[in-house]
């Protein structure tokens, strides 16, 4: 695994470097979505030395390079997401366990067309994340509310 994560920034001729690394193996370990500051704690038992700003800037970069995904969350705090699968899709994020979901579905080409038609417009990229709560959550959700 350690090679593909090695590859992986080589292709993006980012360095290749320990806590670089470590932030895709935290991620990677992950079922859901963490924010930069709880990677920044889990990095700081690894490394002596490393500091919010070094974490941020990483994960941007990364995220830019599509090795993982950052999470628009509704409280418009940034979080990111390892994941593996290479071939296009959205996510579904489970905004109380944090859990994230592949999507298959796209609708892109009935909103190009859609674009077109009625505005005249041509769609250069699209991002979908659609946010809720998982079968899990919504079951423990009504329990409590008393459903």
């Amino acid at each position: 695994m350690k090679d593909e994560l090695t590859e992986s920034l080589r292709r993006l001729k980012l360095k290749v470097t320990p806590k670089r690394i470590a932030i895709m193996e935290i991620l990677m370990q992950e079922t859901g979505y963490l924010s930069p500051e709880e990677i920044w704690r889990k990095m700081k038992k690894r490394f002596h030395r490393v500091g919010l700003p070094t974490v941020y800037r990483n994960l941007e970069e990364l995220a830019e390079g599509d090795i993982i995904a950052k999470i628009d969350h509704p409280s418009r705090q940034l979080f990111y997401y390892f994941c593996g699968n290479s071939e296009h899709h959205h996510h579904f994020v489970c905004l109380s366990c944090r859990n994230v979901d592949d999507i298959e579905f796209c609708a892109i080409h009935e909103l190009r067309r859609e674009i077109r038609k009625k505005l005249n417009g041509e769609v250069m990229s699209h991002t979908l994340q659609v946010n809720g709560l998982c079968r899990k959550c919504r079951q423990r959700e009504g329990k409590r509310v008393g459903r």
